[in-house]
Order: structure tokens, then sequence, then C-alpha cells
């Protein structure tokens, strides 16, 4: 089975792949990664897999696990696994203060009364 993970290097992103022992790495500004998510939406698109309209990576989807499994990886980083709509399950790996901003944002959110909440925009 293939393993496929996506992480933060500096301001670049890193893009990993693992088959067996085989394991390859890329680096990339913010416009190549942006480059690659145009091209692989459109090639799935063309498959007849993908979604309508190029806004469709920009939507909010609705978390419809039944379950959100929060915990650690192998290096201590604060891992979250769920699924988001029509997406397949995925996991997202924290850095410290990407968990702490989420963490502290959440609560900032539900510490607020609902008719503020909705009055901001239901967020």
């Amino acid at each position: 089975m293939a393993g496929i993970s996506v992480t933060l290097d500096g301001s670049n992103i890193q893009l990993a792949f693992q088959k067996g022992e085989q394991s390859t790495a890329v680096v990339m500004d913010p416009h190549a990664a942006r480059s690659l998510v145009k091209a692989l939406s459109q090639l799935l698109a063309a498959i007849g897999e993908g979604s309508e309209g190029e806004d469709a990576m920009e939507e909010i989807l609705d978390v419809t696990s039944s379950t959100i499994d929060v915990g650690m990886d192998e290096n201590g980083q604060a891992v979250v696994a769920l699924q988001a709509g029509p997406m397949p399950s995925f996991m997202l790996r924290l850095k410290d203060d990407e968990a702490r901003h989420i963490a502290n944002s959440l609560l900032e959110i539900l510490n607020s009364p609902r008719d503020v909440r909705v009055s901001l925009g239901g967020h």
C-alpha cells in the first residue's frame, strides 16, 4: 500500500510518497503547489472524477465522520483524522503552534454566545 504525506517545510510544501521500501519527496513553493492542485483537478475532471467548478477546493465541507480521532504520530505531532463530505477519510498532521491555534480558535467560538456566532456568519 502506498503512503502519501503533505507537510510544511518552512514556507514550502513537501509532498512525500512511499511504497514498500521506496520513498520520494518533492518540495514545492506555494505557486508550484497550486499549479499541481489545478493540474490534478483537471485530470480528475477528464476521467469523470472531478467536481464541478474551479472553486470546489475552496468550498466548506461538512464533516460526516461518526468520529473525529485526535492523537499523536510517531514524532509526537498532533494528528486529527476525519472525513469531510464526499472525500475519503484523511489525516491532518499539525505542528504544535498549528494545533494550539486551532484549539484556541475553537474554544473561542464555542465560548461565545450562539447569537454572536450566527451574526458573524456561523463560524
